[in-house]
Parts: C-alpha cells; sequence; structure tokens
C-alpha cells in the first residue's frame, strides 16, 4: 500500500532532499498556510498547518526520516517499525473485511507527539510570527486535556475563565494538537491515550488475541470499536498477524461527513500446554504437513 501521510510530498519536495532544501519548503509552506493568512476558512488552513509543521519534524530529524523512508508514516504508529509494516498490503478480497499477513515488531516511535505546530513554527521564525502580532496572538490562549473517547465523540465541559464559568463544546474527531477559537479566547486540545484503541488520522487500530483453535477452524469473536462491540468472522487458517479493516467504524471527519475505518490486528495465542490426546492432534498434523 502507498504511504498513507507522504511527508516529502506535502513539503513539496523530492526524496532526495538536503537538509537545507527542507528547511526552505517547510519555510515556504508554513508561511503559505499559516492560519493568519486563511481567515476565510480557518479550520482548514490549521489542519494543513498541523500536517507541514509534522512533515518537517520527521524529514528534518536524520533517525525519523531513516525510519518514514523505510516505513512510511507506519513508523510513528504502534507496531509499524522495526520488524516490518503491519498496516501494508489492504486489498483484494472484498466484503466487509480485508486479511494480510505481516510480521510483527515494536515501534521505538509509537504514539510520537508531534507538539503545537504554532509553537514550532514561532521558534522556526526566531520566536515570533512574521505576520505581526494579529488578533488571534492577543487572544488569551488556554489548553486542556481531555479523554480519548471525549475526542472521538465530542463533549460539552464547563471552564473557568477569566474567573467567570463557561460552558465550551468540543466536536466529534477534534484531533491532538488542535486549536478552537471561542472569540475571546482559544483553546489547544490535548488528548489522553486509549489503552485499547490507538488512533492515525481518522482511523482506529487494535489488537485482539484469539485461540489456536479458533485460528485454525474459524468461526466469530467480538471486537471492540469505538462505537461498541460487534461480531467478526473469522476465516479457516488465519493467520497470526492478519490484519482486518472495518469500513467507517472509525472517527468521524472533523470537516465534512463520513468516518474513518478501523483496523483490527489479529494475534494467535499458541497453547503452552497441551494434554495427551492434543499433542498426538498437533503431531497428526505435523505428519500431514510433511
Amino acid at each position: 500500500m502507498a504511504t498513507k501521510t507522504d511527508y516529502y510530498d506535502i513539503l513539496g519536495i523530492s526524496k532526495s532532499a538536503s537538509a537545507d532544501e527542507i528547511k526552505k519548503a517547510y519555510r515556504k509552506q508554513a508561511l503559505e498556510w499559516h492560519p493568519d493568512r486563511h481567515k476565510d476558512d480557518k479550520e482548514a488552513a490549521e489542519k494543513r498547518f498541523k500536517e507541514i509543521n509534522e512533515a518537517y519534524q520527521v524529514l528534518s530529524d536524520p533517525q525519523k526520516r531513516a525510519a518514514f523512508d523505510q516505513y512510511g508514516s507506519a513508523a510513528f504508529t504502534p507496531g509499524g517499525a522495526p520488524g516490518g509494516n503491519p498496516f501494508a498490503g489492504f486489498g483484494g478480497q472484498g466484503g466487509p473485511f480485508t486479511y494480510t499477513y505481516t510480521s510483527g515488531g515494536e515501534n521505538p516511535f509509537g504514539n510520537m507527539n508531534f507538539g503545537d505546530p504554532f509553537d514550532i513554527f514561532e521558534s522556526f521564525f526566531g520566536g515570533g510570527s512574521p505576520f505581526g502580532r494579529s488578533k488571534a496572538q492577543q487572544t488569551p490562549r488556554y489548553s486542556m486535556t481531555i479523554n480519548f473517547m471525549e475526542a472521538i465523540k465530542g463533549v460539552s465541559k464547563e471552564v473557568s475563565i477569566g474567573g467567570k464559568k463557561r460552558k465550551i463544546k468540543i466536536p466529534a474527531g477534534i484531533y491532538e494538537g488542535a486549536r478552537i477559537s471561542f472569540g475571546d479566547f482559544t483553546l489547544s486540545i490535548n488528548i489522553k491515550p486509549d489503552k485499547l484503541f490507538e488512533r492515525q488520522d481518522d482511523d482506529i487500530y487494535v489488537s485482539m488475541g484469539i485461540p489456536f483453535s479458533l485460528a485454525v477452524l474459524g468461526g466469530e469473536i467480538e471486537v471492540p470499536t469505538v462505537e461498541g462491540d460487534i461480531k467478526l468472522r473469522i476465516r479457516p487458517g488465519t493467520q497470526s498477524g492478519t490484519m482486518m479493516r472495518l469500513r467507517e467504524r472509525g472517527v468521524a471527519h472533523l470537516h465534512g461527513r463520513g468516518r474513518g475505518d478501523e483496523y483490527v490486528r489479529l494475534n494467535v495465542l499458541v497453547p503452552e500446554k497441551l494434554n495427551k490426546e492434543q499433542k498426538n492432534l498437533i503431531e497428526e498434523m505435523k505428519e500431514n504437513e510433511l
């Protein structure tokens, strides 16, 4: 599968670009897409601005750039690197689910925090915006931490701003580092990670262990989604590491209609202890494989 997020394409540079070319490209793109220059469509500009800053953070760091060159954006999600890209190879079998066979491996960049893109921008330009003190910059800025499911489904919160209580609404699908303007103040959103679900853009990833017998014979399991558990059919002969795609079971798109997908990684649980009858059955299987 092609890289989901192509940081080279975002900055408009080739894969052989030098460090100086990366800096120049970031400067050009960041200035062009700074939200202060797109007041008619600020939300879309902020999203693009965030992507540009992520691209610069990855490509300006030799280690992160090398990981991206080898694994793509999956290098920065749990299980994406090293030892193979677990999110590659989707497609080709039709139906609501998609299977693929991959190897495992830990990801040293999993859950990487790309930080506040506006702070990165100001740091790059020597501590200030080249556009001067805009109204947005004069507005007080606060931050709020919400949990994973609040970010997925949206939430209303009561906050104290300047000694006054305010009720604010966080929209469903909000992403880490997003800024929301409430007129007299701006709110930056931080999201706590979830123990079960991982998020990449608007897609959700979850790992499930299945019994060896179920992997061999097939059957059904219940898998969690952000909207509740659903039944999932497991085909006979499913391999450990298989990824299954659940269409539109991910995060609601913040801008526009529709949802992302959910990807379920199936890990086959091999029994550690077998009784005599079970061992004989495995021996039979072994002989038939020869």
